[in-house]
């Protein structure tokens, strides 16, 4: 079969291909790069489309001028048919050839690709490298949307379904807004929890911008815990095609005692249900023995909602320049030891 490889120029068709395939979600859906477009970075969409017309492949990326190694990063991509060698390799050439064109010294893919020694030896063979540092989350718990409320409910630890009957009982509510504007004050109350929990938070412009691409077609919502007049936590959701995203989550010092989050959750798990979604992605989780990692609390918390661990091929580098590319490879490799990641 003779495929065309060109530049994506429909948003239609491009999603409607991306959603047809239920392991993608909003990491390579139009808007997702629409943001980036409007962050000041270089993107492409490329298809893949057979002798009539059809799409039978897709990929987006886009350029990370970073000073450690200018590459191409592509999240949750490509989608197509892996059993499709042919299909897969030329794909593959034409990644490399935009990163070339793009002037990276890599291209850093991080597909919805679940690991496995098949899945590795997949690479391997495309002569890509295991990335020093991951692009997007590796290991992800998710939440099976088909089971009713009621299970999802028995399936919780019993911390979190008392923590649902105390906001109850104190009244919790949680307000929804697809204003961007409400993107502020999400971003104020993340710096309070970066400082608390010493993670470095998104900047004001990154989280304003990317949730104003999202919210324009309804794909995100802010979901605010308040406790009168006082917020005591906020999630960002992303609804696309299958996928229901915790994308970030911020709380004050209130929302610890008060426990607003699972209320958040439950809340936004009705929504996707509403919406016909079948997953509740709460995303990045750390093995159960990794003590010292620093997400290793979130992580708990993220594993008494009763979640199926899923962990995707981690991330891998197409190489283009091998000279400039040792020196990224050292420099992240310190950088991952260093903040325990």
């Amino acid at each position: 079969m003779k495929y065309e490889i060109k530049d994506a120029t429909s948003k239609t068709k491009w999603d409607k291909f991306v959603t047809s395939h239920p392991e993608a979600n909003f990491l390579q859906s139009w808007d997702f790069y629409e943001f980036y477009h409007n962050y000041g970075h270089e993107i492409t969409r490329r298809i893949a489309v057979d002798e009539k017309g059809k799409i039978i492949a897709a990929y987006a990326g886009q350029v990370e001028p970073a000073k450690r190694g200018r590459h191409l990063a592509i999240a949750g991509g490509p989608i197509l048919d892996w059993e499709n060698k042919a299909l897969v390799k030329k794909i593959f050439a034409d990644i490399k050839s935009q990163g070339e064109k793009l002037n990276c010294v890599f291209v850093r893919v991080r597909p919805q690709l679940e690991l496995s020694d098949k899945s590795l030896q997949l690479f391997k063979s495309l002569g890509l490298k295991k990335a020093p540092m991951y692009l997007s989350v590796e290991y992800a718990g998710v939440l099976d949307l088909n089971l009713s409320e009621e299970e999802l409910l028995k399936n919780m630890r019993q911390r979190l379904r008392r923590a649902l009957r105390k906001a109850a009982k104190n009244d919790i509510v949680v307000e929804k807004t697809t204003d961007p504007s409400a993107a502020h004050q999400f971003y104020r109350i993340q710096v309070e929890t970066a400082k608390r929990h010493e993670f470095f938070a998104f900047s004001e412009d990154f989280l304003v911008k990317q949730f104003a691409a999202f919210a324009e077609n309804g794909e995100a919502v802010i979901y605010t815990a308040k406790y009168g007049d006082e917020i005591l936590a906020q999630n960002m959701m992303i609804f696309y095609g299958n996928e229901a995203s915790y994308h970030y989550g911020a709380s004050t010092a209130l929302g610890t005692k008060l426990s607003g989050a699972p209320l958040l959750h439950l809340t936004a798990m009705r929504d996707a249900k509403e919406r016909g979604i079948k997953r509740y992605n709460l995303w990045g989780i750390v093995a159960e023995d990794d003590t010292k990692h620093r997400f290793y609390g979130v992580s708990v918390f993220k594993r008494g909602f009763g979640c199926q661990e899923l962990k995707y091929l981690p991330a891998h580098d197409l190489i283009i320049r091998p000279l400039s590319y040792k020196k990224t490879y050292l420099i992240e490799s310190a950088r991952k030891k260093l903040r325990h990641v």
